[in-house]
């Protein structure tokens, strides 16, 4: 198995399928061999929390569930639209950059 993710901590992505659909975050933590993605503020979940010390309060709170990592589309820093992502080498530097596949656009981050 391909244990690629397009995406890296820190990106801001957009939701492309699913009931969370058309919802933007950033991603908070990448998992390459799940092929998953954690989005801040996105497929909320209730979880059942048990207190573990004395005078830390339990029952139930919200948090972030992982999603996968094929149904989020990076947004381009430049342009501002879901893209998918391009690699090339940066002639200024050497280094191997990601660009924006938008046409007209073709920025390269980081």
């Amino acid at each position: 198995m391909n244990n690629k993710v397009h995406v890296k901590s820190g990106d801001t992505v957009v939701v492309i399928n699913g009931k969370n659909r058309g919802k933007q975050g950033k991603v908070l933590e990448v998992s390459p061999k799940e092929g998953k993605v954690i989005v801040e503020g996105v497929n909320m979940v209730t979880k059942h929390v048990k207190p573990r010390q004395m005078g830390e309060p339990g029952g139930l709170i919200k948090a972030e569930s992982a999603l996968y990592a094929d149904k989020v589309q990076l947004i381009c820093p430049k342009c501002g639209k879901a893209t998918r992502v391009g690699h090339a080498i940066d002639p200024k530097t050497g280094k191997k950059m990601r660009v924006c596949k938008k046409a007209g656009c073709g920025a390269m981050f980081e």
